[in-house]
């Protein structure tokens, strides 16, 4: 079934989203960013809930009683950075294990996506810096991730890419886990300008004689459906490791933005978070934006409306 995109024209829908701040320098810098701010407005994401988690150790049963003042301040300081920018706000200082907090108050805002920053890196420890939280986001998020990249740079840390939509890869295998994640082109379709559509057969899998000419086929159909919504497109299909390739094929079209899916359902899914999707958050350069499985009563596996 093809998916039907509205044209760039029409209005852009409202939206609100979660954005987990730690109150770090990296973390202030992504909100003080333009590339940041003006990616989310650009999409139509103009209602934001910030949320500081307290993270009681399992020693100390309780954190010292000054700290949710100490961080309601802080957040407070965020939370009017954002406000300048024309966003509505709300706070939330909460005690527990933040990945849980986070999709508990996504679900009862009934958020549209989640935001969390992470460092990016290719050293073991560069990758390290990504931080567990960001880890157990991408394995349990209740709604679409979008996982910013902090980079140095000479003025300070700023959000990796120029326009956080602008330039999008979309690895795809074609499964449904890949075509929900595609169907999320309707939501950031605003913010989108160039798309590279990428497809990767394993060594095996041409061997046994996988057709390129079919996956080219579908890549074009794909491709053709966001150009009637004025988005510039372009495919690949890459031979050899998935991971390996995607990493390639960011280094070579640098997209501001790497929109990929998940796999694995209900409380299954922290062990089942695809290899792909968890090794490129841990490895790439690029803002991630992970699509998980539908919750609902229409499940997990469901596709709107994919081709």
């Amino acid at each position: 079934m093809k998916q039907s995109f509205t044209s760039e024209n029409e209005a852009v829908k409202s939206m609100k989203a979660v954005y987990a701040t730690d109150l770090s320098a990296p973390s202030e810098a992504c909100i003080r960013s333009e590339t940041c701010t003006e990616g989310l407005r650009s999409v139509g994401i103009d209602a934001l809930h910030l949320i500081n988690v307290i993270e009681v150790s399992p020693r100390s049963a309780v954190a010292p009683f000054n700290l949710e003042t100490a961080k309601e301040s802080a957040l407070m300081r965020e939370k009017g950075l954002l406000e300048e920018r024309g966003f509505d706000v709300e706070t939330h200082v909460v005690r527990g294990t933040p990945y849980r907090r986070i999709n508990d108050l996504a679900e009862e805002v009934d958020a549209d996506m989640i935001i969390a920053a992470s460092r990016g890196g290719h050293g073991w420890l560069e990758r390290s810096l990504i931080g567990s939280t960001t880890v157990n986001m991408a394995r349990t998020a209740v709604c679409p991730l979008l996982i910013q990249r902090v980079e140095e740079r000479d003025v300070g840390a700023g959000v990796s890419g120029d326009g956080i939509f602008s330039r999008v890869l979309h690895p795809t295998d074609f499964s449904e886990n890949a075509l929900r994640a595609y169907n999320e082109f309707q939501t950031i379709r605003n913010g989108v300008v160039e798309v590279d559509l990428l497809h990767v057969i394993a060594a095996e899998q041409k061997r046994m004689g996988v057709r390129e000419a079919e996956a080219d086929e579908r890549l074009d159909e794909l491709g053709r459906q966001l150009e009637e919504a004025g988005m510039e497109v372009d495919t690949r299909i890459r031979y050899g490791d998935a991971v390996k390739e995607l990493l390639a094929e960011e280094a070579e079209f640098e997209p501001s933005l790497v929109l990929i899916g998940s796999r694995g359902v209900s409380r299954l899914r922290r062990l089942l978070l695809g290899s792909v999707s968890e090794e490129f958050i841990k490895r790439g350069e690029s803002n991630v934006l992970l699509v998980p499985p539908r919750r609902g009563k229409e499940g997990a596996g469901a596709v709107r409306g994919a081709p």
